[in-house]
């Protein structure tokens, strides 16, 4: 009888063990299944279901569609410097899933409104991310700068089909790149051929477009596009996951500058 109870206590153990360790998967397959991302149960109107502890919900948020009609225009000054120079490294590339995103080492910055903000990384959106009189451009260029504190400058880039664009050449030379991977450049770029410090620009505040879209970022939209050709587009969108943009996001009372 004492051998028999053994047994059984034996093989009610064994039952817990294996049915919590079963939980226990379960419950990590769930999560990892719960990884954001931009299509089915895990695109950007979920993002503030299964990204708790992040900002995806706030009401200053990006992108936003940009009604010229609405902003409050003031003549370009001493805002935005661009401090790029051509002797800038960019360190290495990346398909992080999400993106093509372009890491550099430190050289490259902006002055904005009186603060230095560093040159991190640059990645790519197609179609574009932030309309302008709700026209979508085929693709949008984020430049992310960050300052020693930690605040966010962004230069958003919208791109048009047109000439080919020798800048964007030098970007796709080291691609295909596959999911996940990442590969060492160290070369230098001159980002200065973009000629931003010549074009008139959108500005507000906002978030990051991804998770955890935290809302520090000081938006510079520029309103002219660069020009790419048909084939850097696709080069481009054929590393990316398919439509790698956020849906427009609410304005809630937020003012937007046009600086010209």
């Amino acid at each position: 009888m004492q051998t028999t109870l053994k047994l059984f206590l034996c093989l009610v153990l064994l039952i817990t063990v294996s049915c919590n360790k079963a939980k226990h998967q379960t419950l990590a397959e769930h999560t990892n299944e719960q990884h954001w991302s931009y299509e089915g149960e895990t695109a950007p109107i979920h993002w503030a279901e299964i990204e708790k502890n992040s900002d995806c919900n706030g009401h200053h948020q990006s992108p936003i569609n940009i009604i010229h009609k609405d902003v409050d225009s003031v003549r370009i000054n001493n805002d935005l410097k661009v401090l790029y120079n051509p002797s800038t490294l960019i360190k290495e590339v990346e398909n992080n899933g999400h993106s093509i995103q372009f890491d550099f080492e430190q050289g490259d910055s902006i002055n904005y409104k009186g603060k230095t903000f560093y040159l991190k990384q640059i990645h790519f959106h197609e179609p574009s991310e932030h309309r302008i009189n709700g026209m979508i451009y085929p693709i949008e260029m984020h430049l992310v700068h960050a300052s020693k504190k930690g605040e966010l400058a962004v230069l958003a880039v919208l791109g048009e089909e047109g000439e080919e664009s020798q800048l964007f050449e030098f970007f796709e030379s080291f691609l295909p790149l596959e999911n996940g991977a990442v590969k060492d450049i160290h070369q230098k770029i001159d980002l200065s051929s973009l000629f931003l410090e010549d074009k008139h620009y959108y500005s507000y505040g906002g978030s990051l477009t991804t998770p955890p879209c935290s809302e520090n970022v000081n938006w510079i939209v520029f309103k002219e596009p660069i020009v790419l050709s048909v084939e850097e587009v696709l080069k481009l969108k054929n590393n990316m996951p398919i439509n790698n943009y956020r849906n427009e996001q609410a304005l809630n009372g937020r003012i937007v500058n046009y600086h010209y």
